[in-house]
């Protein structure tokens, strides 16, 4: 019989426990993982829901204990349940300086905060954040697809969208600069970084009004840069667009499988280990 590999020795000798919290707190396939899940969702929306009422002068008066009690009460529940995501994954350090894994830990600050700095307990409102996670208790593999081609789009498309935003900044200090010398400070452009801030105004189609060009040449200026301003929104776009193109036939169909070891998700189909970190996947998921 050929002696264990080092990865199935590793397995059986993690314990029972921790395999079972794992799987619970991390795994959406499972019946009681998607229960913990549902509560888990429940309660962040209770949670935020809880500090917005907060804010509301009139229950803040006659039931601003209460909301303080449930404040802590899920706050409480939130740092358990942190702690038990940190020991039930094999390499702890990749769960907590992960997205979620940091999103958690930013949830759980402002209350403790708040003993402190008065107020900061509002931030809890990035609890939102987390609601994210619904994609995986609803097994919508199909969106976790398209959200990580939009992703790769994304990081693919970078360098473009950086290569646009020079270019449109620096035709903004052109046109701004023109516009200081066209309308002046008697108008109300009473400097560069001023015109500048108008230039912008205007070529993003907010137009607020605030300051606005007196002189026919300045109008005449202004309605190119308003032209200018349609022709520029459509640029990201199609950068986007035509990345997305590209990677809709790289993605394979994902699942939302989560690694013991470093707790990251997006493995393909019938993955058997992480893409990650090559640890051995929990193989009672569904297919």
């Amino acid at each position: 019989m050929d002696n264990p590999s080092y990865k199935e020795i590793e397995k059986k000798n993690t314990p029972h426990w921790k395999v079972k919290v794992h799987e619970i707190i991390f795994e959406a396939d499972t019946k009681w993982g998607k229960f913990f899940d549902v509560v888990l969702l429940w309660a962040i929306l209770l949670s935020v829901i809880a500090v917005m009422l907060e804010t509301v002068e009139s229950i803040q008066v006659n039931y601003g204990e209460a909301l303080f009690v449930i404040e802590w009460f899920f706050t409480i529940l939130f740092s358990i349940e942190y702690i038990l995501r940190i020991a039930s994954v094999g390499k702890p350090f990749k769960y907590i300086f992960s997205f979620m894994g940091l999103v958690d830990l930013l949830s759980l600050i402002p209350t403790y905060l708040s003993l402190i700095v008065v107020g900061s307990h509002y931030l809890l409102v990035i609890r939102t954040i987390r609601l994210l996670r619904i994609f995986r208790i609803l097994k919508l593999t199909r969106y976790v697809t398209e959200a990580n081609k939009l992703k790769n789009a994304l990081k693919a498309s970078a360098v473009k969208i950086v290569v646009f935003i020079g270019g449109v900044i620096v035709l903004v200090l052109i046109l701004g600069s023109v516009m200081y010398i066209v309308e002046g400070p008697k108008n109300g452009f009473t400097s560069i970084p001023t015109s500048m801030y108008w230039t912008i105004v205007t070529i993003t189609t907010v137009g607020y009004g605030d300051i606005a060009p007196l002189t026919i040449l300045g109008q005449s200026i202004a309605s190119i840069i308003m032209l200018i301003g349609y022709g520029i929104i459509a640029v990201p776009t199609g950068i986007v667009t035509a990345q997305m193109a590209l990677e809709r036939n790289k993605i394979k169909e994902i699942t939302t499988q989560s690694c013991p070891e470093c707790s990251k998700e997006g493995h393909d189909l019938n993955a058997k280990y992480c893409k990650f970190c090559s640890a051995e996947l929990n193989p009672h998921h569904n297919k």
